[in-house]
């Protein structure tokens, strides 16, 4: 399984994104796997859409590539924890819980959290195509 940040949902539907060729690649090469994202990632990830009036359009679209919602609740005390101890912004806590909790590869496109999930000993993926 894997777990996306927003930076790979973004780009993969973004020609103009700057990560659109990897995000792609990522999708091709692990087209095996289930490929989830968090519930505030999804949110995350369709803010912009939302201000153009296509959320419904761009959630269909990440819904058509297969990604999937984690819906299964965090435990606030273990977020509040990993938050404290990493210094990760909100979403992307989320996005290292649930790849920590699910035994998941994460991928993302961000820089911190790569060398923060790397840290934990989670596989990343996309971040190493960055150099």
């Amino acid at each position: 399984m894997i777990v996306l940040d927003a930076s790979v949902m973004i780009a993969v539907l973004d020609p103009h994104d700057v990560h659109f060729t990897r995000a792609r690649e990522l999708f091709r090469a692990n087209s095996t796997q289930r490929v989830v994202a968090h519930r505030l990632t999804m949110a995350e990830s369709l803010v912009v859409a939302a201000r153009a009036n296509l959320t419904v359009a761009v959630a269909l679209a990440l819904a058509t590539l297969g990604v999937g919602r984690l819906d299964e609740p965090d435990d606030p005390v273990e977020l509040a924890e990993l938050r404290a101890h990493t210094g990760l912004r909100m979403p992307d806590a989320c996005v290292l819980l649930a790849a920590r909790r699910d035994g998941a590869s994460l991928a993302t496109f961000d820089r911190r959290l790569a060398h923060t999930a790397q840290g934990e000993g989670i596989p990343v993926l996309g971040f190493d195509q960055l150099g």
